[in-house]
Formats: structure tokens, sequence, C-alpha cells
């Protein structure tokens, strides 16, 4: 396996970034969030760039790349906050390609992948997916049922919008039922463990760049305050919280990729770091950003609170913990002597 991106996905990750600086900035993610509206434009953009298609056949309208690919591009959305259904799309034709039918693909990845069609995808307690990110709005909503190792899809007319801390996003309750996917949902769910967990990677990393721009500049007693020792010592908390999570998320990616079989733990694991991290990222860029980190006029704000919805999409560190104890038993179990 590689340690480092090849060449074409570090291009990959840096036309991204370039391309976000200049269109997702943070006076029109604030603008859009405010008007609770996706940016339109914006989206138009990435569909025409074949984003949303990255990690689908080229057969069914995709680019035909893997996970690592599709990671680089969402961890810069999370980076830069984007707010755009990208996410929710891009899962949806993930678990549709991984366990829907020819049929089913046929009928929903092309549109998917070009962005003529806009999905999501929530994962099913009690009866109902709450809380689904980019469900408003949506034209197909994939549900797994863990429990039940099951899945279905349906149509957008299912969703009930539902309003969130992140104005950044739609969201939406639907209720179990629908069309089933008859193929693995377990490793769909897997597959979009790891791409949650990029997105929150982007949002840890800005959450740390933001905060040591501002303790660079603050200043109390006549020095910035990131010459405080306790200043420090929290920032080093973050980028350890960053780059542990960008470590497990794209290992991953690359097990998704290349091994998949040992998909299942490293995507449990990659979702433990990154749920965790995220939320310990972002709150400290809150407390270190200091009086101001808590008002609305700071844009920290808006990053602290999609990682609190994402720390808890599709199941939160603690959940991800109990599951790789729970795999890693089953192996040893079937590894045992009989």
């Amino acid at each position: 396996m590689r340690f480092t991106l090849s060449d074409d996905q570090q291009e990959i990750k840096r036309t991204a970034r370039d391309l976000l600086a200049s269109r997702a900035t943070v006076a029109r993610v604030r603008e859009n969030a405010e008007a609770a509206r996706y940016d339109d434009a914006l989206w138009k953009e990435l569909c025409e760039l074949g984003w949303p298609g990255i990690a689908l056949a080229e057969e069914h309208g995709g680019q035909g790349l893997g996970m690592v690919e599709l990671c680089a591009l969402l961890e810069e959305l999370g980076y830069a906050c984007a707010p755009v259904p990208m996410l929710g799309s891009v899962l949806a034709g993930l678990a549709i390609q991984q366990a829907g039918s020819d049929a089913q693909r046929e009928r929903w990845l092309g549109g998917l992948a070009h962005g003529e069609l806009r999905g999501a995808l929530g994962l099913v307690r009690d009866g109902v997916a709450d809380l689904v990110p980019d469900a408003g709005g949506a034209d197909v909503v994939v549900l797994i049922d863990a429990a039940a190792g099951s899945a279905s899809l349906v149509e957008g007319d299912a969703v009930e919008a539902v309003d969130a801390i992140d104005a950044t996003r739609r969201h939406g309750r639907v209720s179990a039922g629908g069309e089933a996917l008859e193929g693995d949902a377990e490793a769909a769910l897997d597959r979009a463990l790891v791409a949650v967990a990029a997105e929150l990677v982007g949002v840890s990393q800005r959450a740390l760049d933001m905060t040591l721009d501002f303790v660079k500049e603050r200043k109390q007693f006549g020095v910035p305050v990131g010459s405080f020792q306790a200043v420090q010592h929290r920032a080093a908390q973050m980028l350890l919280d960053v780059e542990g999570g960008r470590s497990a998320t794209y290992f991953a990616a690359w097990t998704a990729d290349a091994e998949p079989d040992r998909l299942p733990v490293a995507a449990a694991m990659a979702k433990a770091w990154t749920s965790d991290g995220a939320r310990n990222a972002t709150g400290g860029a809150i407390q270190l950003h200091g009086g101001i980190g808590f008002t609305w006029e700071a844009d920290v704000h808006w990053w602290y609170k999609r990682a609190q919805l994402g720390a808890h999409y599709l199941g939160d560190g603690g959940a991800h913990r109990a599951r790789i104890t729970e795999l890693v038993a089953a192996e040893r179990g079937a590894a045992a002597p009989a």
C-alpha cells in the first residue's frame, strides 16, 4: 500500500482546494446557510466536473475512480463546509452501486453521477432514519438497517423536512420501507462510513487552521496568545485529532479499493476516530477563539455544527468502537482451532 497520495490523487485534491477557495468562501457559506438553501451555482459547477460520480463505474456514467480519490474530494468539501448536496448524492450512489440490482443501478446511478438527481443515505433505528443530511430535496434516499443487515430505497416524496443546527445542509426524516436492495448492505454502509470520515477530517483541519491563524494574531499582555503553553497544548491535541483521523480514513479508503475483506474494521476505526476527533477539534477551536468564538459573527461555528452532526451520523465513536470489538472477536473465534 502507498503511504502518500499518488500524483494524480494529489492533483485532484489541489484542484478541489483551489476551486472551493474561490467558489465556497466563508461569506458564501454564511449567505446560503442563513437563507436555508444550497449553493445551486456551485453545485452545477461541481456536477459539470463530474465530482458526484467520481467513484461510480464508467458504465453508469461515473469516472470509475476509487474511494481514495473520493475521500480526497470530500475532505476538501468538508474543509470548505460547502453548502452543496454532494455527500448525500455520493453516499446514495455508492450504496446503490454496491447493493442494488442491475435495474436499480440503471434507474438511479446515471442521474446521480451527473448531478441530475440528488440522493441521501440514512441509518434506520426503530423504523425511522432521522436527521438524514441532504435528504431535503433528494430524489432518492437509501435506508440501511444495520441490525437487520438490509437496505432499501425510497423516493424523495417520502421525506419529511426537518431543521438541524447545521444550516449548511437540508436535513430530512424518512420512515423505513420502500424498495429492497438485495445486495450487501453492510459493505455499502462501510463505504459510507469512510466517506463521512473523510468529510470530518476536512472539517477538523479547517477548524485547526482557523484557530492557528487566530491565536497568532490575537494578543494578550502584549504577546500573541499562541505563545501561551496552555494554548499550544490544546492546539497540539487538535493536530493529533486531525492527523489520526486522516491516517485512519485513508487507510480505510485504501482497503475498500484494494483489500475489501479488511474494510469493516478499518471503516469502523475511521468513523470512531473522526467522530470523536472532529468534535474535539472544533470544540477546541471554539475555546481557543475565546469569547468571540461563541458569537454568531464568528465563522468557526459553521464547522463546529457540521462536526456535531457528522460525529453522530451513521453511528458515533462509541458505537463503532463496540463494532470493532465484535468484528475482532468474531475473527478470532473463526480462526480458533476446533
